[in-house]
């Protein structure tokens, strides 16, 4: 059995609000359940990861992607999938329960932080965050200027 070759045209689709939102203390990657309609969709960049989250269910212990938008593939027919639906994410049962876990303190969220391929196969890295406050929010704003400042000023010297 051989795997396909990764190919450049293959796009990493970044979800830059939950870095900002959320102060990311643990990271999975997980695999989607999709149809190929919305794997060609996603291959085309066409997806929007920007109000999702992952919730997690006790009882058939699984992990499901809500608000993640992958738009309709157009030469797809009858087969496409609504765009908003719930995706299941395929990940070990352990690592389930240790997110499960984590996500029932209060303040405590699953958020994706990019989807991407992977030998192939679509990947989606979530991360376990905790809500930042306005004044965090503008505390990183300034270390990320100040960063920037430094790297400016290293770069003239050279």
């Amino acid at each position: 059995m051989s795997r396909k070759k990764p190919q450049a045209d293959e796009p990493e689709i970044h979800n830059r609000k939950a870095r900002h939102n959320y102060e990311i203390l643990d990271t999975l990657e997980c695999g989607v359940v999709l149809l190929g309609s919305e794997v060609k969709s996603v291959r085309a960049g066409r997806v929007s990861l920007g109000e999702g989250y992952v919730r997690a269910t006790a009882e058939p212990l699984a992990l499901d992607l809500h608000a993640v938008r992958i738009d309709l593939y157009a030469n797809a027919g009858a087969v496409n999938r609504a765009p908003d639906s719930v995706r299941k994410l395929l990940a070990h049962k352990r690592e389930i329960r240790k997110f499960a876990k984590a996500s029932d303190v209060k303040g405590m969220t699953i958020v994706p932080l990019k989807m991407y391929f992977k030998e192939g196969r679509i990947k989606v890295l979530i991360g376990l965050g905790r809500g930042k406050r306005s004044h965090d929010k503008r505390q990183s704003i300034k270390e990320r200027e100040q960063k920037r400042d430094i790297q400016r000023a290293m770069s003239k010297r050279v």
